[in-house]
């Protein structure tokens, strides 16, 4: 057997580096489906739970539904502030009469 040429054993360094690039690829792209597949059924999972709990899984309709929430609890919010100032001031109203 006669020895490798140079051009040759750069070649097979070549092909040796692709390989273990080409591992790596492989490596990754079964990675990344598996985590496809997880994120999957955790979109399907929360689709389901949206749906039974808010009666949509449609983004914009949460969406919605988020915003009419948080201006109900600002209103309740400044209701309950108002209520509390109110008490406050008769309270002290009560304690001058005394």
């Amino acid at each position: 057997m006669t020895s490798l040429t140079r051009i040759e054993t750069d070649q097979l360094r070549r092909l040796e580096e692709m390989r273990k690039a080409f591992d790596k690829l492989r490596s990754e792209r079964i990675r990344a489906e598996g985590e496809v597949e997880r994120l999957s059924r955790e979109l399907e999972e929360a689709r389901a739970l949206a749906l039974s709990e808010l009666g949509t899984d449609d983004a914009a309709e949460i969406q919605k539904l988020i915003e009419e929430a948080q201006a109900r609890n600002a209103k309740l919010a400044e209701e309950f502030g108002t209520a509390l100032r109110d008490v406050e001031t008769r309270l002290r109203q009560l304690g001058d009469e005394r």
